[in-house]
Parts: structure tokens; C-alpha cells; sequence
């Protein structure tokens, strides 16, 4: 379990990111003009520059597109996991949908607990949340059981 964890700065545009992730739902924004769907939140559509949106539920399964393993972690927080993994997820809905997280096992909260040598690119993983405060969850990512 990491302690002091350092949590993502929560802002306007993500905010309902963050209220569904409380609730164990994965979204990401759909611009209302073009259907684009994108990823960080941003106010204005990449494709089309509309600042009309609405958040869409999307699956939560991907496979790993990159990863690397930390040594030595890079902030302290985290010291105590090292060496640990963190992963870049393209998600189902779209190659261009790249979401960051640990891969975990059983336990959200141990990002330390998988064998880098395990990992491979292409392999499949869900989205679960690890609850480290009651406002931000963290996305790590599971192999499918």
C-alpha cells in the first residue's frame, strides 16, 4: 500500500472524469460535433475545434501498447513498490484512446506485484480503480481473469 501518494490536480474540465471514476466507470469525452472521442479531457475537439462534448462510457478493455519498469521509483511515495510497472493502455474504442496506469494483479493498491518479465505488448487488460483518497481513484490496469 502506498502512503502520501501523490494525486492528479483536479480541474473544471475533467471534473466529471473523476466523479464517474469514483463510481468504478471508465469515460473518456465525445465531441457532440463530430463523435470524436478523446482523451486527456481538453475543452476544445482536436478534429474539429467544437467546445460542445458530452462523457461517454467506454469499456474498459485494451491491451498494452508500451510499458516500462521503474528503477529507482521516481518519486518517494512510491519507494516501497519499486521496482514497479507503468503502463500505456490503448483502449478498444480507438488506437488513438492511451491511457497511463499500473498493471496489477489481485491487489489494486500493490503496483510492485507483477513480474516485469511477464508483461508483453499486445496483451489484454481491463480497468479497475484503486480508491487511494475519497475524491481522486487511480487507474490500474488487469489481466482479464
Amino acid at each position: 500500500m502506498i502512503s502520501e501518494i501523490p494525486v492528479p490536480a483536479l480541474d473544471d474540465v475533467g471534473a466529471e472524469f473523476w466523479e464517474r471514476a469514483r463510481g468504478d466507470e471508465l469515460v473518456v469525452q465525445q465531441c457532440s460535433s463530430c463523435g470524436h472521442l478523446r482523451f486527456p479531457p481538453r475543452e476544445a475537439c482536436p478534429c474539429c475545434t467544437s467546445l460542445q462534448f458530452r462523457w461517454e462510457a467506454v469499456s474498459g478493455r485494451g491491451e498494452v501498447w508500451s510499458f516500462v519498469i521503474a528503477h529507482p521509483p521516481l518519486l518517494p511515495a512510491f519507494e516501497r513498490s519499486a521496482p514497479y510497472n507503468v503502463a500505456v493502455v490503448t483502449l478498444a474504442e480507438g488506437e488513438h484512446l492511451r491511457l497511463v496506469g499500473n498493471l496489477v494483479a489481485d491487489d489494486v493498491t500493490d503496483i510492485g506485484g507483477i513480474d516485469a518479465a511477464s508483461i508483453s505488448i499486445g496483451e489484454p487488460v481491463t480497468a479497475v480503480f484503486d480508491h487511494v483518497t475519497t475524491t481522486v481513484p487511480l487507474l490500474r490496469w488487469r489481466r482479464p481473469a
